[in-house]
């Protein structure tokens, strides 16, 4: 049984660290984006090193005390948010906000946790490299929740995913011992793999600290263009077509359905839409090019070879930075367009690429079944990643639908299931989908993970009820 984070115990506490360390958590730490989830803490703490932490972690560990971290408040499976179980501690790391190094020779920044994602961009951007993580939350996402939920975005297919961007992380474990594997190196083969083990923990397994991160060279030029395709067989089609002809070039690769430019275009009627009439599919793709090829003449090769090939309809490529900015800006309003309407279900899957299609196909034909709704699809097709999300029809507020959520999600994630994919593909699994991690995943692979957390957190005091059940 763990114990609340009391006055007693915050007076306690307060004699280990600095004054000013600690205080009463604000509104803005006990709530997430999505409305779903509204928490309560006993202390906040604020942590500027990460010797305090550890000394944080270590009078929490002795005392019982849980400890909720807390990076940006991004976060849409509810992990950054505690509502249940005796008052946690807290953690928030958004005073340990320094890039301690940018090596632009070995490409590698070295950012503590509390650094923001668009920091971190911007620095690599000063030293004419680039950070290429990017996600619709990254003026606010920070370093630790970035990588503690092994989080996305749009340049997946050609960078990978977090964790494929971190060499190495400095963490601290529930009794405050300190992982000091804050290294800058490609190969490094002594033991198992604490860094990966940390990224993607959600914080049930320590605290990141600080981490080295991969940088890259900046591409000579960037072209985009918002492609009219006919269906998503023929937006994948098209992916392999660019891959084919432009191999390694390919940055991202953007499903958009009709309905998100139909959200966008009630509700966020300032964001210009390059197509007069709303196609019923469109994607959105970005090349990242080396010297000798010109974006524009990358772009309309491609737009012309897939015409031939009955993969694209019409289509505009950006003449500009100024367009470019546009096509982006579109994109990354999708999810808030999507917040003000409301969803009744938002689904985070990833499918095997030959699977995707015809789960679309299949998942609105079984909707369809059930009720009256609307869907915006949309998402990073070229990784198998979507943001399958079901609204009310018009007139109606997703509060009349609450009895009708989990028969959506339950259909939704069992035909992922079946289709080998994946119920949670960046979002992670929070309090939100701890069910659906224990109703789809591997028994070996559930057992295997409560006995790494009983070793490392033997306490049960990081970030409970997060991930695991009961623990």
């Amino acid at each position: 049984m763990l114990n609340p984070a009391d006055t007693a115990f915050a007076a306690r506490l307060a004699t280990l660290l600095p004054e000013g360390t600690l205080r009463a958590p604000e509104p803005r730490y006990l709530t997430e984006p999505r409305g779903r989830y509204f928490g309560a803490g006993g202390v906040l703490a604020l942590p500027r090193c990460t010797d305090e932490v550890a000394r944080i972690l270590r009078a929490c560990n002795a005392a019982r005390v849980g400890v909720v971290p807390f990076g940006g408040g991004t976060g849409l499976v509810g992990g950054q948010i505690s509502a249940d179980g005796p008052l946690p501690l807290i953690l928030s790391l958004e005073r340990m906000a320094a890039l301690r190094r940018v090596d632009p020779v070995g490409n590698v920044v070295l950012a503590e946790a509390g650094a923001v994602l668009a920091d971190v961009q911007a620095a690599a951007e000063a030293a004419d490299r680039v950070f290429p993580l990017t996600l619709a939350a990254q003026g606010s996402a920070r370093i630790g929740g970035v990588l503690g939920t092994n989080a996305g975005g749009v340049n997946v297919l050609r960078y990978g995913s977090a964790r494929d961007l971190c060499l190495g992380l400095e963490a601290v474990l529930a009794d405050g011992t300190v992982l000091g594997g804050l290294r800058r190196l490609r190969k490094d083969n002594t033991g198992y793999d604490l860094r990966n083990l940390m990224i993607g923990s959600e914080g049930t397994l320590g605290v990141i600290t600080a981490a080295s991160l991969r940088l890259f060279p900046r591409p000579a030029s960037t072209g985009t263009a918002m492609l009219d395709v006919p269906g998503p067989s023929q937006a994948l089609a098209l992916l392999a077509l660019a891959e084919a002809r432009l191999t390694g070039c390919v940055s991202a690769f953007e499903l958009i359905h009709r309905q998100g430019f139909a959200f966008l275009a009630e509700v966020m009627p300032e964001v210009r839409q390059p197509f007069a009439t709303p196609p019923e599919w469109a994607v959105l793709v970005e090349l990242g090019l080396p010297e000798g090829i010109a974006p524009e003449a990358a772009l309309t090769g491609l737009y012309d070879a897939g015409q031939a090939a009955g993969l694209v309809l019409g289509g505009v490529i950006a003449q500009s930075e100024g367009q470019r900015a546009q096509m982006w800006r579109l994109r990354e309003a999708i999810p808030e367009a999507n917040k003000r309407i409301g969803s009744i279900s938002s689904h985070d899957i990833s499918l095997p690429l030959d699977a995707l299609a015809g789960f679309i196909e299949q998942a609105g034909a079984t909707l369809a079944k059930l009720g009256n709704y609307r869907v915006n699809c949309f998402g990073h097709v070229g990784d198998g990643n979507l943001h399958y999300n079901v609204f009310p029809v018009a007139g109606r507020d997703r509060a009349s639908y609450e009895t009708e959520r989990d028969a959506i999600k339950t259909l939704v994630h069992d035909l992922v299931d079946a289709m080998g994919g994946s119920v949670s593909a960046e979002h992670g699994i929070g309090r939100m989908k701890v069910a659906d991690l224990e109703r789809y995943s591997d028994p070996g692979k559930l057992i295997a993970m409560r006995t790494i957390k009983a070793a490392l957190d033997p306490v049960g005091i990081m970030n409970p009820g997060a991930v695991l059940r009961g623990t």
